[in-house]
């Protein structure tokens, strides 16, 4: 199996596409190899050294412990547990979060050995596996292995509290189908589609692929942001947060850390989106429910 890198330098950098093709072979996407970390290290392009944001250790640190707290699970079950610590670890603003190239250091440069552990597919009849997909590695925002729980903590946050964005990772088809959409942009759908899962009006991946199509096909005529506005962005308390991250303790691995105090979302648009998707969600064509099923 893939290991742990030999040479982890201090500070995390950036690593683009071309660079990291040559480092992405067909035994690492099998589990088979390592990377060479030093030769790695020696292309890529420095992060700021007056920034403790960039201290590779901290994030290194919780993906040792993701590993040694989730090795004997499936793996898929530690992806609503790192997802809000990765996002409090970091604390990046959103324009960082876009940066391609650092996801794609965080995959080769600090830890491939938790991008194989998490996305190798489960063994064939014959004892064989498929192996990891390239897009783990250097994908999209909604597929490669820690921008994807970066930006669904991000996503379904309420301000400080990480708890519903907890519950979106703990179902691998919202947090799979809801960061392709535009629509979770908006708070406070964002929390709708979240609170129909806490509710129980949605529990299987079926039912969650389908009120996130309908949800987002209703989006053309219906804007949410209208008929649940939400509070106006205010950048001072995620600028405070990140001013803090110099002095700030490692986040918490047995309760959920916080992230930046910012104003929470509207509980009334959160309540009137969560009645009306219910609505959508009764119409919507679900593969295997029958008509008596969904009246």
């Amino acid at each position: 199996m893939t290991s742990r890198p030999e040479h982890l330098p201090e500070r995390l950098a950036l690593i683009s596409d071309v660079q990291a093709a040559e480092y992405i072979s067909t035994g690492l996407l099998a589990g088979r190899e390592g990377i060479p970390s030093i030769a790695l290290n020696k292309v890529v392009e420095p992060l700021p050294d007056d920034d403790a944001r960039w201290q590779l250790h901290r994030v290194r640190d919780l993906l040792d412990d993701a590993l040694s707290k989730f090795r004997d699970e499936r793996p898929t079950a530690a992806d609503a547990w790192l997802a809000p610590r990765l996002h409090a670890t970091l604390r990046l603003t959103r324009r960082e979060a876009a940066e391609k190239r650092f996801w794609t250091y965080m995959a080769l440069g600090v830890a491939p050995d938790y991008v194989v552990w998490r996305h190798l597919s489960e063994p064939r009849a014959d004892g064989s596996r498929g192996g990891v997909a390239r897009d783990r590695f250097v994908g999209a925002h909604y597929k490669q292995t820690f921008a994807r729980l970066w930006w669904a903590a991000e996503l379904f946050r309420d301000g400080p509290d990480y708890r519903p964005a907890v519950v979106a990772c703990g179902n691998q088809d919202m947090l799979n189908s809801a960061l392709r959409l535009d629509i979770v942009d908006h708070r406070p759908t964002a929390l709708a589609l979240v609170g129909l899962m806490e509710k129980g009006s949605v529990r299987t991946g079926r039912e969650v692929n389908a009120l996130t199509r309908a949800v987002n096909a209703a989006a053309a005529t219906l804007m949410y942001d209208v008929i649940a506005p939400d509070t106006e962005p205010d950048g001072e308390p995620l600028r405070d947060w990140i001013a803090g991250a110099a002095s700030a303790l490692p986040v918490p691995r047995n309760t959920l850390p916080e992230g930046p105090e910012e104003e929470r979302v509207p509980a009334d648009a959160v309540h009137g989106l969560i009645a009306h998707f219910e609505e959508l969600f009764g119409d919507a064509a679900v593969r295997g429910r029958t008509s008596e099923e969904r009246d």
